[in-house]
């Protein structure tokens, strides 16, 4: 791939460049091992000691083109495709958590990944601190002890849509030695570049504007290459000391820049699994193809629908950054100053019965458990995603019990107004 080209071109074509005679469009290595001629080449690459293709469980050709191409847009060193979004985070975290550790977290994030870091964490001996993104530096800092590993954020947050202050919250973790990990999965790397802004590692749930169609599940880890691990290494000992599992291989020493990945890859996922298919992977990369060509028409169609709901009457409020009024609008114009994304979150006035009515009575709209695809949907968290939590846990995740999230797709916006408007009538 040449070098400095757009992201428009890297959505198309980077990851997977054929040689002579080979296929233009890349191919599903649908395999689960790869063959060698003799016993010493397998060996050196169970030892890290040369590159290939052994079992599809570590990697595949299909799936590293794909990681290739989502690492060029973010403009990463390296990633790793997982078999979920959830997957992802959890990879991230635990590449560098072990038991006794602990990480400190935004609480405007997925209600499922809040449950992850708060519950399922905990089990494994990790704990997690939330603190309110508005906070500032200094009360931020106060939730830092010396076992802390990582700061973590969403940079729009799902479902309540807020823009995450990335220079804060980098400026916050490298001052107290740890990397800031970013879920960047709605505004994807066409409209922001957390590593731009300091972020360290990025992740995503492929699942959603990347794939666009609904038709996988999957993550991705990507790593910037940035953060100087051996600078702290006392924190990170699972980079900076041997590896009895490789021999007593050292990832800073051996491999600088790729230590993370190598590791997230040479050692987690080679214990854990939670790999895609190389199939998954193929219909990501299709999606990936048309991602700047979507992106733009999601984000014209929501400020389109969020100017309707918010001169609408039976609106109560309406939260999407796009907004002039909206409270994030200037950290948005500063971070995503292309658009946000085609997300948004709104309340009737009413109770939450007239949400489920005014849901109930959309008909092109339809209630799924998805979000961010071609198709527009919508979903009432409280009752949905997030019925896990308490209301204490709701209300410092920043869903309110009326709050509606409305995923809005890349049909014609004048449908969907229309759609809306007659869902409204009947409420």
């Amino acid at each position: 791939m040449k070098p400095n080209v757009k992201r428009s071109t890297l959505c198309v074509q980077a990851g997977w460049e054929p040689k002579n005679g080979e296929p233009r469009v890349l191919p599903i290595y649908q395999s689960t091992t790869f063959k060698y001629d003799d016993t010493e080449q397998m060996a050196d690459l169970f030892d890290l000691k040369a590159e290939g293709y052994f079992y599809t469980r570590l990697q595949n050709p299909t799936n590293d083109a794909v990681a290739k191409k989502i690492a060029a847009l973010e403009g990463g060193v390296g990633a790793m495709l997982t078999s979920s979004g959830q997957a992802a985070n959890f990879y991230a975290l635990f590449n560098i958590c072990q038991a006794g550790d602990h990480f400190i977290t935004s609480t405007e994030i997925y209600g499922g990944t809040y449950n992850l870091f708060g519950v399922t964490f905990k089990k494994l001996g990790i704990e997690c601190t939330f603190i309110d993104q508005d906070a500032s530096e200094e009360e931020i800092d106060k939730a830092f002890r010396p076992n802390t590993k990582a700061l973590f954020g969403e940079t729009l947050s799902n479902p309540g849509c807020r823009v995450l202050d990335i220079e804060k919250f980098a400026r916050t973790a490298h001052r107290h030695g740890v990397p800031l990990i970013v879920d960047n999965t709605f505004p994807t790397p066409i409209n922001c570049r957390p590593f731009e802004w300091g972020a360290d590692i990025v992740t995503h749930s492929t699942t959603k504007y990347m794939d666009g169609h609904a038709t996988q599940v999957g993550g991705v880890v990507v790593d910037s290459g940035n953060f100087d691990w051996d600078a702290c290494a006392d924190k990170f000992p699972g980079l900076t000391t041997p590896d009895d599992s490789y021999h007593g291989l050292t990832y800073t020493k051996a491999f600088g820049k790729m230590a993370y990945m190598t590791k997230l890859v040479a050692q987690l996922m080679r214990d854990l699994g939670s790999i895609p298919s190389p199939h998954n992977a193929f219909l990501l990369n299709l999606g990936l193809e048309t991602l700047h060509l979507r992106v733009p028409r999601h984000c014209e169609n929501a400020l389109k629908i969020a100017r309707f709901l918010q001169a609408d009457p039976r609106v109560a409020w309406v939260h999407y950054a796009d907004l002039p009024e909206d409270r994030d609008h200037a950290l948005a114009a500063k971070y995503l100053p292309d658009g946000t994304c085609g997300v948004m979150a709104f309340g009737l006035k009413g109770d939450r019965e007239t949400a489920i009515r005014f849901m109930d009575s959309l008909r092109l709209i339809c209630i799924v458990t998805h979000v961010a695809d071609a198709r527009s949907c919508v979903l009432h968290p409280a009752s949905h995603t997030h019925r896990q939590l308490s209301d204490e846990q709701l209300r410092e995740a920043g869903v309110a019990p009326d709050l509606i999230r409305l995923s809005v797709g890349i049909e014609d916006a004048d449908d969907l107004i229309d759609d809306i408007r007659e869902a409204l009538d009947k409420i």
